[in-house]
């Protein structure tokens, strides 16, 4: 007998038959499992063939949500009075987590719904903040855009702005339900809000309220606001984002629709909301915006100016701006200057004189010259620089922020700080 039918022979059961030997079909399992994994690690997504580039793990964010986006409240205030509310509000910490900022914002579509959405912005602007500072005014036109790239709110700009106006209760920003828009902004502020409007529609980011969704005023306590993240005070408005994954960066991922509904409510402010008849007129590109822009700021008070928009003198990259105004020009002027001169430029400076024979003609802009400035803007969005200034001598202001630092006499050690800067880097 052979040496193999000793080894059969042992093996065979009472039936007559040959049973399977198991250390062969192992060794099969793992070789197949071995050409899996390197058949893996070669092939791009979904099977695809290796086009002689390492593809990428693919990796699933466990910390994404399975569930729907948050449920948007209606505002239902707590019933305490300005005093208690303000007490509570002051006590409810700040969070700790960080407070990334949002993305740019770059609005698209037709010259119609791009108009129609400046208008819904420049009315939640106004109509909400519309005696807030600067800063105040971006914070609340920050939080509409920011609504807009979350899932949990609709896609354009109007209609976020008006969500829920149909209902006497339960509108998202109060202005648009509670009979506030019967009241009309002056024709020159209405002016200055379609600005801010524009160019926060174009890529300007108010950087402290990172992805914020709500604000409420200090004096009152909506009933959401102990459920959310406070993060950020301007002014009297307070900023809250959701907790959680709803809260940060990732979930701000929406598509701007492109399409801006009509409201009517914004017929008596704006043309692009009185139907498409009356919106057939629109200009057709951004240069045609501008000069209308400048032909109705000019029309508001600007016309004794005789410099009208044009800078007495700028540098090459036309970043760095000085304007010399009459003495007549009042505070809001200088602020259009800002609006119609930096647009969206990531850095822009503007300096502007009332004094005419104080002005400098030329650079450099001497320590003298900068003594005698009116007004400074500075934006510089990578250092995170947005800072208006007015020498309060010449236009008094309500807050003392906005005051230019008074000028120190000089010393025996040398000259004392100019309060502006000839360096367009500064």
């Amino acid at each position: 007998m052979r040496p193999e039918q000793f080894w059969l022979a042992d093996r065979q059961d009472v039936s007559g038959e040959t049973p399977v030997h198991p250390l062969p079909i192992a060794f099969l399992c793992i070789a197949a499992v071995l050409c899996l994994i390197l058949w893996a690690q070669n092939a791009g997504p979904l099977g695809t063939a290796y086009d002689g580039v390492r593809q990428p793990p693919l990796r699933i964010d466990l910390a994404a949500p399975v569930a729907a986006p948050p449920q948007v409240e209606p505002l239902v205030l707590q019933a305490l009075d300005p005093d208690s509310a303000r007490r509570i509000n002051a006590q409810t910490p700040f969070t700790q987590e960080p407070v990334p900022p949002a993305q740019p914002f770059r609005i698209t579509g037709s010259v119609q719904d791009r108009a129609r959405a400046t208008d819904c912005l420049a009315a939640a602007i106004w109509y909400e903040a519309g005696t807030e500072s600067l800063a105040g005014q971006k914070a609340v036109a920050q939080v509409v855009l920011n609504r807009v790239r979350h899932p949990a709110f609709p896609k354009s700009v109007c209609a976020v702005v008006f969500q829920g106006s149909e209902r006497p209760t339960g509108c998202q920003f109060t202005f648009t339900c509670d009979g506030a828009m019967a009241r009309k902004p002056s024709a020159a502020v209405w002016s200055i809000m379609q600005g801010l409007a524009r160019i926060m529609l174009t890529g300007e980011v108010f950087r402290p309220v990172g992805t914020a969704t709500h604000y409420h005023t200090e004096w009152v306590l909506p009933a959401w606001s102990g459920t959310l993240d406070k993060v950020h005070k301007e002014g009297a408005h307070l900023f809250f984002r959701w907790t959680g994954w709803w809260g940060k960066l990732a979930a701000f991922r929406g598509r701007y629709a492109g399409a801006e509904p009509i409201i009517p409510q914004l017929a008596g402010l704006s043309p692009s909301h009185m139907g498409a008849a009356a919106s057939t007129d629109l200009m057709t590109d951004e240069a045609q915006i501008l000069a209308e822009d400048n032909k109705t700021a000019a029309s508001l008070g600007i016309a004794p100016n005789p410099y009208g928009f044009i800078p007495a003198l700028q540098n090459s990259a036309g970043d760095y701006l000085v304007f010399i105004l009459p003495r007549t020009a009042d505070a809001g002027l200088m602020l259009r200057l800002v609006l119609f001169s930096c647009g969206a430029k990531p850095y822009c400076k503007i300096l502007v004189w009332t004094d005419a024979k104080a002005a400098p003609y030329r650079f450099p802009i001497t320590d003298d010259q900068l003594q005698s400035l009116s007004f400074s803007y500075l934006r510089n969005r990578s250092a995170g620089l947005d800072k208006p200034l007015w020498n309060c001598d010449v236009y008094p202001r309500p807050d003392t922020n906005q005051c230019m630092k008074t000028r120190k006499a000089p010393t025996s050690t040398g000259a004392a700080p100019a309060i502006g800067s000839a360096s367009p880097s500064a």
